[in-house]
């Protein structure tokens, strides 16, 4: 038998004589790589790239050689999109704009979404599968889908809705300039509603029930558990979930694209990506990447801050 002593560090001996170092093995790392690859590809394929292609787009320009009827040519110019892009009064006043949405909408859906998940977790109510999936099954509706259902319904040609509300005096105009912006709140409102409550109610599921008999034995109300218990605890969620909505504010289109085809109240600069994409239908496609790219900065900035700000409350 081989002396421990003697035997060389990391090795170890198999039962057929066979001397075998121990540590990291080609064998095992060709299997996390399998297993990785599947992940891995498809991120730098469709994520990676595509972010680094328009990056590289961003600080190009399109520049023209021998007069008005010379070639174009793309030749590197710095930050000279970005310079338009900051000068654009277009951009900023979709930011504006895309800004006021979030900041109305965003609390209102939140806290929707809060109050369904808090009613779906007492044990007073019943029937509590079937009304989960009534508040979720907007979700599983396409965004451009849910814009063209509530487009009928703001139609003053078409809507029942506003036949109903005409009849008896009220008159409104869903698609005004003064109420096309909330209209499409509106929408985004009933169909993320359903998936930020689910996130909030799974968070709910988790908190261990003897919390509650412990402020129940205090003599604390169903009301004091709700919003003295349970929202403290499911605080992380409920950050989560604004980090998400944030994201999705920024990144608005479908609504507001689908509404502006039956309003003339919506241009197609309304939201800043529209923009970009009203930009790159003219063949910009640098200006269009550079506006793409500050609002990927714009995005990251609100939601990294709001997570620095809410992460020490929160328990982050």
């Amino acid at each position: 038998m081989t002396d421990l002593a003697t035997r060389p560090a990391g090795v170890v001996t198999t039962p057929a004589g066979r001397r075998r170092r121990l540590g990291r093995s080609g064998p095992r790392v060709g299997t996390v790589a399998a297993f990785l690859t599947p992940f891995f590809l498809p991120f730098v394929l469709f994520y990676l790239v595509p972010v680094g292609y328009a990056l590289w787009q961003s600080f190009r320009v399109v520049r023209r050689s021998g007069g008005q009827y010379g070639t174009s040519y793309t030749t590197f110019g710095g930050f000279e999109q970005y310079a338009r892009v900051f000068q654009n009064t277009e951009f900023w006043s979709s930011i504006g704009r895309i800004g006021l949405f979030g900041i109305v909408q965003v609390p209102v859906m939140l806290f929707v979404a809060l109050v369904i998940a808090l009613l779906l977790d007492t044990p007073l109510l019943r029937l509590k599968g079937f009304f989960r999936i009534t508040a979720f099954m907007p979700y599983a509706v396409p965004g451009v889908i849910a814009a063209i259902m509530w487009s009928y319904l703001y139609s003053p040609q078409l809507s029942p809705v506003v036949d109903l509300l005409n009849g008896i005096g009220l008159k409104p105009d869903f698609l005004g300039p003064g109420a096309v912006l909330w209209s499409a709140a509106n929408v985004s409102t009933w169909l993320w509603t359903g998936y930020n409550m689910l996130i909030m109610f799974s968070a709910l599921q988790s908190i261990p029930q003897e919390l509650y008999e412990a402020a129940k034995t205090d003599g604390a109300s169903n009301w004091a558990i709700a919003w003295r218990v349970k929202v403290p605890i499911i605080a992380p969620s409920i950050v989560l979930t604004t980090v998400f909505s944030i994201i999705g504010t920024l990144q608005l289109y479908a609504e507001p694209a689908v509404l502006r085809q039956i309003s003339s109240n919506i241009s197609s600069t309304f939201t800043p990506n529209m923009l970009a994409y009203t930009v790159a239908s003219g063949n910009n496609y640098q200006q269009a990447a550079a506006i793409s790219v500050v609002i990927a900065v714009i995005t990251f900035v609100l939601s990294f801050g709001f997570m620095r700000l809410t992460s020490k409350k929160a328990g982050l």
